[in-house]
């Protein structure tokens, strides 16, 4: 079976905080899960290099946009290196490999006559002198009101043109703009409104896509496809290659999600390996996105594929709500934010992918407090995982007579571990990670009460098969734990495996290890209380900057 783990394309105009990481991590744990069942993955994204967020830091900072594009795309290479995650390819979209893939998407799009010209009006800053991109035009969304974007409303998700702005303003000078008769090529996405039905249909019937993504899709489908503009005046981006235009650039409706196949081309010339099975009916594909995304991955990019006959629709949309801070929204502009290279100087990164994954807003919005981090590490993870792994293995070093026997495993342990990959597995497969990492660690605590009702401490005076037994389960469901949670927790999991003289992991159960464990450190270090409202003095001081 070929899995395509597809995950969103940051921006490369700011550092990535944990709105970002809230809505990649699934990605990295479907990618690792996968590999551990024995599929064939490819597990691919990277840095938006292009388009109008990298322009504006660079006007901003009076630099060029690629050096812009540069620090925050290795910034972000450090920070996904540093947190665990396993792409098989992570690429940018300014490659010259991409931009060809691009305008081969393109132009096959357009000699098959899904993309035709129209004139069209387009704000223009008399100021400025120069017609804006839709990022350089804010204003109030005409649907709900709120502040917006020229490109999209990140309060109600709405997709918008420039020209539906009310009181429109340049982002640049802060004048307002007039509109301006243009030329461009438009994307004929309303032809494509019965498939796009059809697709949803089948979400709906097999349940593969969140909910949000669902009731999205159906409001877009239900106020009807408008035909999108693919050209825009950008300075940088895409060439068109289209005679007479090319002085334009591939806007971000095609070029984008168009990243997913060139970076799948790019895994392939670097491994020399085919990506067909990854790209056919046949393919299992998880697009892993924030909410903002959904119509990108559920209508443009589907859209996009059926123009060009290809038939590898998304299959499964893993589309998470947003993350609060302290119960506010997050803000960028405002640096109400963590941002993902501080904490990760601070705080181990299994500690932030366990809090992160095990909170994740899969179905409503969830919220990040400083208090609940630091008190789910040392209850959570060292109180509970990290002491039942201390515990047994502490036991078993100060018995110089104890025996690995598989025999002795409580048989009940042994089914309910058997019974857990099977239910993890199908949550994991559903991308309910959430659910999947509870699962786990409710028989973390299930074995805690285990080892406190053997009380090995007192029956190896009296009764030394009971000890053992209760040290051969606690050790053999310790051993099936870190391939369980391996997909979340790697770098503990890893850590677990090596003490435990495991083989490679895989997603079966497996027997008590073959050897006394190593003498073990701890797993987690306890975070002093006095951290939170350090933390929280920390971030009050950076918005306030």
């Amino acid at each position: 079976m070929a899995v395509l783990i597809a995950g969103a394309w940051p921006y490369a105009n700011g550092e990535l905080h944990l709105g970002h990481l809230s809505s990649l991590l699934p990605g990295d744990c479907l990618a690792r899960y996968y590999r551990l069942k024995g599929e064939k993955v490819l597990y691919v994204s990277g840095s938006d290099c292009n388009g109008t967020p990298i322009t504006i830091r660079a006007r901003q900072e009076g630099v060029s946009p690629k050096v812009i594009a540069d620090r925050y795309h290795q910034s972000f290479v450090a920070c996904f290196e540093k947190l665990g995650f396993t792409y098989d390819c992570y690429t940018r979209t300014d490659t010259p490999l991409h931009h060809r893939i691009v305008q081969q998407i393109f132009k096959q799009l357009y000699d098959h006559r899904y993309i035709y010209l129209k004139e069209t009006k387009q704000m223009y800053c008399t100021h400025c002198q120069q017609f804006l991109p839709d990022r350089y035009v804010e204003g109030v969304c005409p649907h709900c009101g709120a502040h917006a974007r020229g490109d999209q409303c990140e309060a109600c998700s709405t997709i918008l043109d420039p020209t539906d702005l009310l009181q429109p303003t340049c982002k640049i000078c802060g004048h307002t703009p007039e509109l301006r008769n243009v030329s461009h090529l438009y994307f004929a996405l309303s032809q494509f409104e019965p498939q796009l039905r059809q697709l949803l249909a089948k979400a709906e019937e097999k349940g593969d896509w969140r909910e949000n993504a669902i009731q999205l899709t159906r409001r877009y489908l239900d106020e009807g496809l408008q035909d999108r503009a693919v050209t825009r005046d950008l300075p940088v981006g895409v060439p068109v290659p289209v005679k007479g235009f090319e002085d334009k650039k591939v806007y971000v409706w095609i070029e984008a999600v168009s990243g997913y196949y060139s970076a799948s081309e790019c895994w392939a010339q670097e491994t020399g390996k085919d990506i067909s099975e990854f790209w056919d009916e046949k393919t299992i594909s998880y697009y892993v996105q924030g909410k903002d995304n959904i119509p990108f991955h559920t209508i443009i990019w589907p859209a996009i594929l059926l123009g060009l006959g290809k038939k590898a629709l998304p299959t499964n949309l893993v589309s998470n709500e947003y993350v609060t801070l302290e119960k506010k929204k997050l803000s960028t502009s405002r640096n109400w934010a963590v941002w993902i290279p501080d904490i990760l100087s601070r705080y181990d990164a299994d500690s932030i992918r366990y809090f992160m994954l095990i909170n994740a807003p899969e179905s409503h919005d969830a919220d990040f407090s400083w208090r609940a981090f630091i008190e789910s590490h040392n209850g959570e993870l060292l109180g509970a995982y990290g002491n039942l792994v201390n515990r047994t293995l502490k036991f078993i070093e100060k018995l110089d007579d104890f025996k690995i026997r598989t025999s002795s495993v409580d048989p009940e342990m042994r089914q309910s571990v058997e019974a857990i990959y099977v239910k993890t597995g199908r949550l994991i497969e559903k991308a309910q990670i959430k659910e999947a990492l509870n699962e786990l660690f409710s028989f973390i605590r299930r074995l805690n009460k285990y080892f406190d009702e053997k009380q090995p401490w007192n029956t190896v005076h009296v009764n030394k098969v009971s000890t053992y037994q209760t040290l051969n389960t606690c050790l053999f469901s310790l051993a099936n734990l870190a391939q369980l949670l391996s997909p979340f927790l790697p770098f503990s999991s890893e850590k677990l495996g090596q003490f435990l003289h495991l083989d490679p992991f895989v997603w079966k159960m497996i027997d008590c290890p073959e050897q006394i464990p190593e003498k073990a450190e701890p797993l987690f270090a306890p975070i002093g209380h006095s951290k939170i409202n350090e933390e929280v003095d920390r971030l009050n001081r950076q918005s306030q900057n």
